[in-house]
Formats: structure tokens, sequence, C-alpha cells
């Protein structure tokens, strides 16, 4: 519990104060600078922070979802949660919202269908956005140069065994931008299926990701049209609604 503690508060440190080094983490929380580095280590690694060039460390992705974005995260999940629930009492089947953070997704909100066999609620919790379908739709909008900083050998220091290719990566996007829509089959969870499509702020970028999630018993390659069209009157709604109640959401940075 203590080291959950000190990396929470390194983090609230990093979003408020700004960057610092080892040993200032170090002294602020009376451990050792070897203690510091290894709490330091493992926020890089799930994206609460980053290493700069100088050594030090910021905020990364997962925090700067903050102050700027909470407003529009909030609001984004308040307008599509009815919708969401529409979209389960249509396909039968558990739905989710996702944003991107960083090089993982994060579930911002969930509703799970009603069938005995099914994917339970997933909100708050967060999978590697390069397997999950609604991630695969979020990257695909990326700029190739953000692209490529996400997936650098830099970025991956130290788990470049859980690295994809980068041109079977970019390959896949291709697909995904020309279909609209990605599958995530078992990538993330032995024995899930999920669709994803993208949700487009009024600039045409793509803002968030919708999925249908089932137990892969359930899916099949018939299913497909079924929830990729549910899935798009559902993305459609929400646009028009954050459109007719002038919710101005600018896209992911």
């Amino acid at each position: 519990m203590r080291s959950v503690d000190h990396a929470l508060q390194l983090a609230v440190l990093l979003q408020v104060e700004g960057p610092f080094g080892v040993g200032e983490a170090a002294e602020r929380l009376g451990v050792a600078p070897s203690t510091a580095h290894r709490l330091l280590a493992m926020l890089v690694y799930r994206d609460f922070a980053i290493q700069t060039r100088d050594r030090r460390y910021a905020a990364g992705p997962v925090l700067s979802l903050g102050a700027s974005s909470q407003s529009r995260t909030a609001l984004l999940r308040s307008v599509a949660m009815p919708h969401l629930a529409a979209l389960v009492e249509r396909v039968r089947e558990s739905a989710n919202l996702v944003i991107l953070a960083g090089d993982h997704v994060r579930f911002i909100g969930s509703v799970e269908c009603a069938q005995a066999l099914r994917v339970g609620n997933r909100e708050g919790m967060v999978f590697p956005a390069h397997l999950a379908s609604g991630g695969k739709v979020l990257l695909a909008d990326l700029p190739p140069e953000r692209l490529d900083a996400l997936y650098s050998e830099e970025k991956w220091a130290g788990r470049l065994d859980r690295r994809p290719s980068l041109g079977s990566l970019r390959r896949e996007l291709r697909t995904v931008r020309e279909r609209g829509f990605a599958i995530n089959a078992g990538k993330t969870e032995s024995g899930v299926t999920a669709v994803g499509r993208p949700v487009r702020g009024e600039d045409g970028r793509v803002l968030a990701a919708l999925s249908v999630s089932l137990p892969t018993v359930r899916f099949s390659r018939d299913r497909l049209p079924e929830l990729t069209s549910a899935l798009a009157m559902t993305v459609r709604d929400v646009e028009e609604e954050m459109r007719g109640g002038g919710a101005h959401l600018p896209g992911p940075r």
C-alpha cells in the first residue's frame, strides 16, 4: 500500500507542479533514489509520466487528460451514455465509449447487456490501443508522425517484446480507415470479440470510439453487418446531439 501511495503522490506532483528529477522525487517522498526511480519507471510504463531529454520526468498522456480535457471527456460521456444504452437494446450486447490515452485506450463509458453470458462493464479499464477495436479506430486518425512517436523504440524501451511492428500496424490502420470500423478478435481478452467505430467532431477529427463487445461464441461474420450498422446509427446520433447541443469538442492531440 505504501508503494501505491507513493506512486499516487508522484502522479499528483507531476500534474500539479511540473517536471522533476529522480533526486527531487526521492526527497519529496523520503525514499531512496532507487525506489523513486522504480516508481517513476512504472508511471512512464503506464503513460502517467514521460522522460524528457534532460532525464527529468513530466506528466504523461494519461495525466494530460486532466485539466484541459476533463470537461471535454465529461461532456462527451454525458451525451453518449443514453445512446450507448439504446445501442445495447438494439444489438443485445455490451457497448463501450473509449478515448485515447497515450498508446492505450481508456474506457470512459460502458453499458452491459442483459444476457447471462456477456462482456462485463469495462468502465475505467485501459487496454493497449493497437489491440482494442476502439483503439485501432483512434490510432487510424492520428497524423503519421504522431503514430511514429507513440510506437518508437525509445518510447517502448523496456517493453520492446510487446511493441507492435510499425509496418504491420500502419497497414492494419489503413484497412480500418478504408472500412470505417475495426475488429478486435480476442487480442485484449480471450473469448471476447469487439467491433468499433469512430465518433467525429465538427472538424472531422476523431474524438472517441464506440464499440460493441460480445463473447466470441456469439460472433460470426454474418453478424458483422448488423453490428457495424447499429454502431453507425449510434455514432450518427451522438454526433448530431453534440452538434445540436453546441458541444464543440476538440479532438485528441
